[in-house]
């Protein structure tokens, strides 16, 4: 089972640029607050351009989240969860680089 995902882990655009989530809820925790797919992302320091113009990743798209764990009615994310990161179009996908290891689900 993978670690769940919390606003402690490391999570990147594939052009190195920092994701960050804010939780809606706060009430479910491991290390740090459990992220769900539902809950705010921003990505700052994504470098990606086109021929020079800046065409950064702006936000996620979760794909694939737990398959049974929910916190507050909405299914978590864990390491292996699938989020696209967009700009004008989908980027990539997001990197998972670190996580706790207190918690796991499906």
């Amino acid at each position: 089972m993978p670690p769940l995902l919390t606003t402690a882990s490391t999570l990147m655009c594939p052009h190195g640029g920092t994701v960050t989530g804010t939780p809606g809820a706060t009430s479910a925790t491991a290390d740090a607050v459990i992220l769900r797919a539902t809950d705010s992302f921003s990505i700052a320091g994504c470098t990606f351009n086109v021929s020079g113009v800046a065409q950064p990743c702006t936000a996620i798209q979760w794909v694939k989240t737990s398959q049974k764990v929910k916190h507050g009615g909405d299914l978590v994310l864990d390491a292996g969860s699938v989020g696209l990161c967009l700009g004008p179009a989908p980027q990539g996908v997001v990197i998972v680089s670190a996580t706790q290891a207190k918690v796991s689900g499906l």
